[in-house]
């Protein structure tokens, strides 16, 4: 397959550090552009990275005819804006999550889904660990799937950090609430029907520092998550159905080309003495997200998830922040 090739809007550090780097390792990605608001900057990170070109201003990259796609790594509230603008010009979008600030400014990517590919950057879905652990769902292998239990957290009070800057889309439950989120819908393989969130917020910052949510996916179907920014670094996901238990060890932050660990329990020994581990082989889940998109902008695939899947993503988001205001359960 000829290679698609792609420009890079800004020098955000989870593209310098993760995602162009692995793209460049893939088999289907050319990166051939980077964009900052400062040329200096810009040429400094091609040159760091090994990219041929560098541009001054993010409509110079979007504006030249040899980029075929855009990776879209910018603040969140910068995410449908530029997204836009690059998909007007003809350009197929890879954007960062959140795709947006509310589900009705995501829906303004309608107006050019049907010309271009865009997709929202959740790269756990393209990792080995989650795609077996949904086939061992769908195989019957834990029974009847009731209850998903995720926990997410890190430490940040960086006063410069975007995270913490609540006007640009800062705060637990953007940066990180929704990846359980991802979770339930990958798994359940459906959308949830109502929400109810218990949110704490920095006195500062005013961003929401910790989220509880449960999500009822019906039928006795929950997702329960708990996400936190200043909390200690950590991360798991349960999946527990009749029959088995399965555990992701590292579910968000997986080692890039490095092995992975999942758990299967049957509860026959409350002890851990049932608890059988498995190690899936090295891999990059950026590497493995890029190549996907790739091929489908050169249609040797279907488009993975699109508008509309971002659009379902931040329903749920905008519901658990109307349920902090009400304090009660908000059907979507």
């Amino acid at each position: 397959m000829k290679k698609v090739v792609w420009g890079v809007l800004s020098t955000a550090k989870i593209g310098w550090e993760k995602v162009i780097p692995a793209m460049q390792k893939g088999d289907c990605c050319d990166i051939r552009a980077i964009a900052s608001r400062s040329l200096a900057k810009g040429r400094a990170m091609a040159d760091k990275l090994g990219i041929e070109k560098a541009y001054g201003s993010y409509e110079e990259l979007i504006a030249d005819p040899e980029i075929e796609a855009i990776y879209n790594p910018l603040p969140n509230d910068q995410h449908v804006p530029l997204t836009l603008l690059a998909a007007r010009a003809g350009k197929h979008v890879l954007c960062e999550k959140p795709i947006a600030l509310t589900a009705t400014q995501a829906a303004q990517l309608r107006e050019v889904s049907d010309k271009v590919h865009i997709m929202e950057a959740f790269m756990v879905r393209f990792h080995p660990q989650w795609l077996q652990v949904r086939e061992r769902v769908r195989n019957g292998e834990l029974g009847d799937l009731r209850v998903i239990q995720a926990y997410f957290a890190y430490f940040n009070r960086d006063v410069n950090n975007i995270r913490n800057n609540v006007d640009i889309g800062g705060g637990a439950l953007y940066d990180i609430g929704c990846y359980p989120i991802v979770t339930g819908r990958f798994l359940f393989g459906c959308e949830p029907v109502r929400v109810t969130s218990l949110v704490d917020r920095d006195p500062d910052f005013k961003t929401d520092r910790t989220v509880s949510a449960m999500l009822d996916f019906g039928s006795g179907r929950h997702l329960n998550f708990t996400v936190s920014t200043q909390s200690v670094v950590y991360q798991r996901v349960q999946v527990c159905g009749t029959k088995r238990r399965i555990e992701i060890q590292i579910p968000f932050n997986a080692p890039l080309g490095g092995e992975t660990k999942v758990f299967s329990d049957d509860g026959s020994s409350l002890d851990g003495a049932s608890i059988a581990a498995q190690t899936l082989p090295a891999c990059n889940m950026y590497t493995l997200q890029g190549d996907a998109f790739s091929r489908a902008i050169r249609g040797e695939i279907a488009l993975p998830y699109g508008v509309e899947d971002a659009i379902a993503n931040m329903r749920v988001i905008d519901a658990l922040f109307e349920s902090e205001k009400s304090g009660g359960w908000v059907n979507i």
